[in-house]
C-alpha cells in the first residue's frame, strides 16, 4: 500500500481547557491516506456552515507532525514533541499570531482492520497572551464502502 491513496473515514476530535471551561469540536469526514517510506498523509475537507471550504492536509513523521489548512482559514501548525513552535492563523476576520509548545504526540499506523491513531497534547498562547491546553485525537479507517 505504499505510495497508494486510500480512501478512509476520519474523526478527528478536538478538546480545548482555557480557564476552567472546556470545548470539544468534533468532525467527521471522508478523506484518503497515503503511506511512503516513513511518513503518512491524510487529506479530507471541512464544510463549514455559510463558510467556504477548509482543506487539510497533515503529514505524520517520525520527528513532527504537520497540519496545513487552506480554504476559509489558512495556517501551517508544526508539532514538535518537547518544543516550541510559531505559526499564524489566518482567516476572514483578520490573523491571529499562535505560540505552540507539543507535550505529547503518539501515532499508531493504521493495520489490518486496526484504526491509525494520532494524538497530540499541546498548549498554546494565541497573540502572546494566555495558555489553552489542547488534546487533538485523530481516528482514521479505511473507507470499504
Amino acid at each position: 500500500m505504499d505510495g497508494q491513496n486510500i480512501p478512509v473515514s476520519i474523526r478527528l476530535v478536538t478538546e480545548i481547557r482555557e480557564l476552567g471551561e472546556k470545548a470539544v469540536t468534533v468532525v467527521e469526514e471522508s478523506g484518503s491516506f497515503m503511506q511512503r517510506g516513513n511518513i503518512s498523509v491524510l487529506r479530507f475537507e471541512e464544510q463549514q456552515e455559510d463558510q467556504e471550504k477548509i482543506h487539510s492536509l497533515i503529514t505524520i513523521s517520525d520527528d513532527k507532525v504537520s497540519i496545513k489548512r487552506t480554504g476559509a482559514v489558512h495556517m501551517h501548525q508544526q508539532f514538535k514533541k518537547k518544543q516550541r513552535t510559531e505559526n499564524m492563523y489566518r482567516h476572514t476576520y483578520g490573523s491571529i499570531h499562535m505560540e505552540t509548545h507539543t507535550d505529547q504526540i503518539t501515532y499508531q499506523e493504521p493495520t489490518n482492520n486496526q484504526k491509525g491513531k494520532l494524538f497530540i497534547s499541546y498548549t498554546t498562547k494565541i497573540n502572546g497572551e494566555g495558555n489553552r491546553r489542547h488534546r487533538l485525537t485523530l481516528t482514521f479507517k479505511e473507507d470499504t464502502q
